[in-house]
């Protein structure tokens, strides 16, 4: 077993790296596990966050060359298996075989994409097939754009950015109620069944329908509920909220003591703006927790 860690920060995306940052500011010993492989890693570039233009990887780098100027911040490239014990000594098992005690654990692993099997969406995902119009609209704002699925108001979303979208429904049928005020807002619908993306440069260049057919679209909105990377969630026996997100206070504390959560683990929309303000928030809660421990008071309200 290693020394005793103040905090245990599970996951090195958005979040976590707001969070390492943050504790390692304020001095507080700390682990960071992770081993990459964010789901925004695909994306050009993030949309929405001011100050940088650049890409999700781009972002981490630079997260990952702050955190080195402290040294209360130590960084694990790896993941974490399992957690047991309790507020004050959790052990973490890692998967490059070391056992790790902390007296705190910020969960901030993110989520998956569950992207639908579609042939030719890997080379466009995070591009101009995406999940987010808010991260990806303006890159093809004006410009023929599509949605997959029966959900009513992703289209209806998407008018913002273009006035020529198409709900393409693959096979389902809507409610008279909802293609009507598809028709009103002046989204077109297509009940064919979809088998394929086609590509032109690495862009979306065309939707491909199971009679053979095309439609040219050049932007592509997803419905991708999100997934657990791991079974800690569901290990730990924390409450979740109705999209699946671990419930969380203002301060970032779950419903187990001592384990604390930020970014998309605990937001059923996920937003990387969003994850950073969660990392701050998160760490600072683990931080005041940590210090009314020290001097015997009770947790803060």
């Amino acid at each position: 077993m290693e020394p005793i860690h103040s905090a245990v920060v599970v996951g090195g995306g958005a979040a976590g790296l707001t969070a390492a940052l943050v504790l390692g500011r304020a001095r507080v010993p700390t682990l960071l596990v992770d081993a990459g492989g964010q789901s925004n890693l695909p994306a050009h570039a993030v949309g929405g966050l001011i100050g940088h233009p650049g890409s999700p990887a781009e972002l981490y780098a630079i997260g990952r060359t702050q955190i080195a100027a402290h040294p209360a911040v130590e960084v694990a490239d790896t993941t974490v298996t399992a957690i047991t014990g309790t507020s004050g000594s959790f052990d973490v098992q890692l998967a490059d075989g070391r056992s790790v005690r902390t007296r705190r654990v910020l969960l901030a692993a993110g989520m998956d994409y569950a992207r639908p099997d579609l042939p030719g969406i890997e080379e466009l995902w995070g591009d101009t097939v995406f999940h987010c119009p808010y991260c990806h609209g303006w890159e093809v704002a004006g410009l023929p754009l599509a949605v997959l699925g029966d959900n009513v108001f992703q289209p209806l979303l998407l008018t913002s950015w273009s006035d020529d979208v198409v709900l393409f429904t693959d096979g389902a049928d809507l409610p008279a109620d909802d293609e009507a005020l598809l028709t009103k807002a002046g989204v077109a619908i297509d009940p064919r069944p979809v088998v394929g993306l086609r590509s032109d440069g690495g862009k979306l260049a065309a939707v491909q329908l199971a009679d053979g057919t095309e439609v040219a679209r050049r932007g592509l909105l997803l419905h991708t509920p999100l997934q657990p990377r791991s079974s800690l969630l569901d290990d730990l026996g924390l409450e979740r909220g109705p999209m699946g997100q671990v419930v969380i206070d203002p301060m970032g504390r779950t419903s187990v003591a001592g384990i604390f959560a930020a970014g998309d683990v605990a937001n059923p929309r996920p937003n990387i703006t969003a994850a950073l303000a969660q990392g701050t928030a998160a760490a600072v809660g683990l931080h005041h927790s940590l210090l009314m421990e020290d001097v015997g008071m009770p947790a803060l309200p």
